[in-house]
């Protein structure tokens, strides 16, 4: 696994946002997440962490290896087989890079993790069965994998049960089909998660202008700026 490409915050760091892509892409493929808000004079106490996924052979695409955070098997059914051993390595990885984040003096409660479709599903998998609570989680065109084990991977004292989740998706995605992400938003609903989902109309599977102010607002709420007098709240 490559490097993660990271934006250093311009001002005092005292938040930290983990954005993953999608499958086939790379970090520098949503780096223009955070040059956006720096040319907008957004979050300039965060600092942005760009994973890359390794490359891997993946069955849906006749086993021709290109940057996957896990093997997908096919688009037919959320209830297909799955990649587990590599879903559990890489939702590893990501718990490496909040724990490197919180050893660095960040407080979990202000670390975001998020991403794009694969990636998206990586972080709610990853941010739900996190052992730190975090300040948020976020995912756009995405879905719950391993919805049969996922609450058994659930540390006993659910620390992000209140965590509040951001949803993005749109009602013409051909690749992860918008009822997916429908049915995530509602099964987490029932099983006791706050939940956040927005539609966004004609929107295929890609982001959507309206869809990356909504993801702004839920930032700006999650991590506000910290005042120089004030230091960021610590975590229990």
């Amino acid at each position: 696994m490559s490097k993660a490409l990271v934006v250093p915050a311009l001002k005092r760091h005292t938040a930290t946002v983990i954005v993953a892509h999608g499958l086939g892409d790379s970090g520098i493929g949503w780096i223009w997440l955070a040059e956006n808000w720096r040319r907008r004079g957004k979050f300039e106490q965060v600092k942005f962490i760009f994973p890359n996924a390794p490359s891997i052979p993946i069955t849906l695409n006749g086993g021709m290896s290109m940057p996957g955070w896990y093997d997908i098997l096919s688009l037919g059914d959320i209830n297909r087989r799955e990649d587990e051993v590599g879903i559990l390595k890489s939702r590893e990885y990501f718990h490496s890079l909040i724990s490197q984040e919180t050893s660095n003096g960040i407080p979990s409660e202000r670390i975001v993790v998020g991403g794009f479709s694969q990636g998206g599903a990586m972080s709610l998998i990853s941010g739900l069965t996190c052992p730190q609570k975090l300040g948020g989680i976020f995912g756009l065109s995405s879905y719950l994998l391993l919805q049969g084990k996922m609450r058994e991977m659930v540390p006993e004292d659910n620390p992000n049960k209140e965590t509040p989740i951001f949803m993005g998706h749109g009602d013409q995605d051909e690749v992860v089909q918008y009822r997916w992400g429908k049915l995530t938003a509602d099964t987490l609903k029932d099983w006791g998660w706050n939940v956040d989902f927005k539609t966004y109309p004609g929107l295929p599977h890609s982001a959507d202008p309206d869809e990356i102010d909504d993801l702004e607002n839920y930032l700006n709420e999650r991590i506000p700026p910290v005042s120089d007098e004030e230091k960021p709240v610590e975590s229990l």
